[in-house]
């Protein structure tokens, strides 16, 4: 991950631990920052480097602005805590995560939120327009999950899988928005544009939807070859999300506590 080498305060955490929960922790004081937070609710999560499927998910008694390294709690895929945390986990996160998780490989970051302009969004039946850039760069990479209530029903990780398939972001329809990345920075940044995009979308539609200038025919191609998935992931992880660790380090930095 795109952190500065670091020294893991516990013996005992597996290589790259450390980096993981540096990287997850900075992208829920980001959130925090960015206004995208619903109190304690919603959830990202980051696979543990190393064969046993572990991952960080959020304290579920914590905001994300107090949000550190050190406080993020390791889980199985049975939801179980690894080691030993005085901290609960939020049941939809594990349901919702630990499904993508399980299922791709390349999913070593799952970023969820309910922001107001995701949730109008995902309660459009139209779903996300191609009528600004930011949604071009994010729309071709975009699924749809029907809303089945609150998500602690086990048997839905099936159908959430399904409906990804093998894209990286998804609108879950009257819930919110969801991102998969190779890597935190990858994953933030897809939700970036995503979260940007929706939030356009619900400030255009104020003109209404007959009164909206459409792109010319051919150039939502065109932007989606221009920001593909692998292309994106490093931009992300190269130029984005060292820039956003150093603002982070300057206004933020007990995060990596």
């Amino acid at each position: 991950m795109a952190t500065a080498a670091l020294s893991a305060p516990n013996d005992h955490m597996a290589p790259g631990e450390w980096e993981a929960r540096v990287d997850l922790a900075a992208a829920y004081r980001l959130v925090a920052l960015y206004g995208w937070d619903d109190l304690i609710f919603t959830h990202l999560s980051a696979r543990v480097p190393g064969p046993e499927h572990h991952f960080l998910i959020n304290p579920y008694d914590m905001m994300f602005e107090e949000i550190t390294a050190s406080s993020l709690v390791k889980i199985d895929v049975n939801g179980a805590p690894v080691g030993p945390s005085s901290h609960p986990v939020n049941p939809a996160g594990f349901t919702i995560h630990s499904a993508i998780h399980m299922a791709r490989e390349d999913a070593v970051a799952v970023m969820h939120l309910h922001t107001p302009h995701g949730q109008a969004v995902s309660a459009m039946e139209f779903g996300l327009l191609p009528h600004t850039q930011t949604a071009m760069i994010a729309g071709h990479d975009v699924a749809y999950h029907d809303y089945e209530g609150i998500a602690t029903d086990l048997e839905e990780r099936e159908r959430l899988v399904a409906d990804l398939g093998t894209r990286h972001a998804m609108i879950l329809r009257n819930h919110g928005t969801l991102t998969v990345g190779e890597s935190v920075a990858a994953c933030f940044l897809r939700l970036y544009f995503l979260e940007r995009a929706c939030e356009a979308q619900v400030l255009m539609l104020a003109a209404g939807r007959e009164a909206l200038n459409a792109p010319p025919q051919g150039v939502e191609g065109k932007v989606a070859q221009q920001s593909n998935p692998k292309g994106l992931g490093m931009l992300a992880q190269a130029l984005a999300w060292p820039a956003l660790l150093r603002k982070l380090d300057r206004i933020d930095p007990g995060y990596r506590d």
